[in-house]
This record gives C-alpha cells, sequence and structure tokens, in this order.
C-alpha cells in the first residue's frame, strides 16, 4: 500500500484505533487553533491586549501548521503497520507457519 491511500485506515483493528487517535488529535488541534484565533479577535478590540492578541494569533498559525506534519505522520504510522496479508507473506517468506486458530482448513 502507498501513503494517503484510505484502505490503509481499514485494514485491521489496530488500524482503525491509530486512525481514530490521530483524528482526535488532529480535531484538538483544529479546535486549539480557533479558540486562540476567536480569543486573539476578541482581544484586539482591546488596545491593552493587542500584544496577547498576536501572541494567540501565532500560536493559533503553529496549530493549523502542524496539521499537515500530523497526517504525514498518521499515514507513516498506518503504512508501518501494515496488513494482515502483508504480516503473513512475510511471515512465510521466512518459514513461519501460524498455528491453527481454530479456523478449518481446506
Amino acid at each position: 500500500m502507498a501513503l494517503f491511500d484510505q484502505r490503509n485506515r481499514t485494514l485491521n483493528r489496530h488500524s482503525r484505533r491509530i486512525y481514530a487517535i490521530y483524528e482526535i488529535i488532529y480535531t484538538l488541534v483544529d479546535f486549539g487553533a480557533a479558540s486562540l484565533f476567536l480569543g486573539g479577535s476578541i482581544m484586539f478590540f482591546d488596545e491593552s491586549l493587542k500584544t496577547p492578541a498576536i501572541w494567540c494569533f501565532v500560536l493559533g498559525s503553529l496549530l493549523f501548521a502542524s496539521k499537515p506534519t500530523l497526517r504525514l505522520i498518521r499515514e507513516v504510522h498506518l503504512l508501518a503497520n501494515g496488513s494482515e496479508e502483508d504480516v503473513d507473506a512475510l511471515a512465510a517468506r521466512f518459514g513461519y507457519i501460524p498455528p491453527n486458530d481454530g479456523q478449518q482448513t481446506k
């Protein structure tokens, strides 16, 4: 599979969990950035709060800038997770035969 292939998100239970965790983090970053921008905008109405407002904008911008990095890290994490078929194929190449897990063999 390749980076940003949507099938990586649902390969197995572990990959679905990884995807969900990153989505929660991504959403929290969005809320944080939006809150900082809203707070900075409100602070700009008071001249004495102009400097903290600017810092809110800078921090909000950093959070927005971190979103593509989070996406890339998530995709690399999902790609590294691999599918169960990929893991089984790799194990077979090295001569490992998994024990019968209760499924009937043909």
